[in-house]
């Protein structure tokens, strides 16, 4: 996915300004900035919930667009930042609304939707909960069953907004553990916002730092988790030091310039 002097706008504000990109097939991409800056547009512009106004997004070579909406869902997912309010759904029923780009007539579930269902539940570790209500679940249940249903949709691409908002530690390593799994075993493209530099630093092969609607720096975690690259996007100093298992940075000390 190639992204191309993207300018957005919310009314009469400019929220990104010709923004250019570029997102790595099969590698986790995780977008870090302050509040505000731009990030959840940048996703959702990416994803075909915003329009740009200037500039264009292409996927496969072709404009986004431009494409019928099932051709982009049958590519791409989209895990918003927040969900609507789920009422009297099974976890296997909304993980089911997953296969809706490829219904037909009447929208019978085959044989290949019940597979794809059930790999989704599995890998999320759901099947033994399959037929309990998703608004009885606990928060980190329910994230992984929103998940789950963005992996029935059968897309190579996945989109998330924050996905480790409102859960606690424990349940923020479960989600972000199983969607590098999935980078790794099915070769899904992951593009995630985060708030966490040491859980971006970890997770990530690839970084885009944003500030104020324009692209500071993009590359590793290396190349970008620097003292230098966050005094400029986060306006804070923090001392930084690297992992001696894993040789990924970690932030610490921060202090507000």
């Amino acid at each position: 996915m190639n992204i191309e002097n993207v300018c957005v706008s919310y009314g009469d504000k400019n929220v990104i300004s010709d923004l250019c990109a570029e997102i790595k097939e099969s590698q986790i991409t995780v977008i870090i900035g302050p509040n505000g800056c731009g990030k959840s547009t940048l996703l959702k512009t990416m994803t075909r919930v915003l329009s740009p106004n200037q500039g264009a997004v292409y996927l496969d070579g072709k404009e986004l667009s431009r494409l019928p909406t099932k051709e982009v869902a049958k590519k791409l997912a989209f895990l918003p930042q927040s969900q609507g309010i789920v009422s009297g759904l099974t976890v296997f029923e909304l993980v089911s609304y997953g296969r809706y780009p490829y219904q037909k007539g009447l929208g019978k579930l085959t044989k290949h939707d019940l597979e794809m269902i059930e790999w989704a539940m599995d890998v999320t570790s759901l099947l033994p909960m399959k037929d309990r209500r998703v608004d009885a679940l606990s928060g980190g249940q329910r994230q992984r069953v929103w998940i789950a249903m963005a992996l029935a949709q059968e897309t190579d691409m996945i989109f998330l907004d924050e996905p480790t908002t409102y859960l606690d530690v424990a349940h923020q390593l479960d989600l972000l553990h199983l969607l590098k799994s999935l980078n790794e075993k099915a070769k899904k493209t992951i593009v995630m916002v985060l708030h966490d530099i040491n859980q971006a630093a970890y997770f990530s092969d690839y970084i885009i730092a944003m500030k104020d609607g324009k692209i500071i720096k993009t590359g590793t975690e290396h190349d970008v988790v620097n003292k230098l690259t966050m005094r400029e996007v986060f306006s804070v100093d923090m001392d930084i030091m690297m992992d001696k298992d894993t040789n990924k940075p970690i932030t610490f000390n921060y202090k507000r310039i």
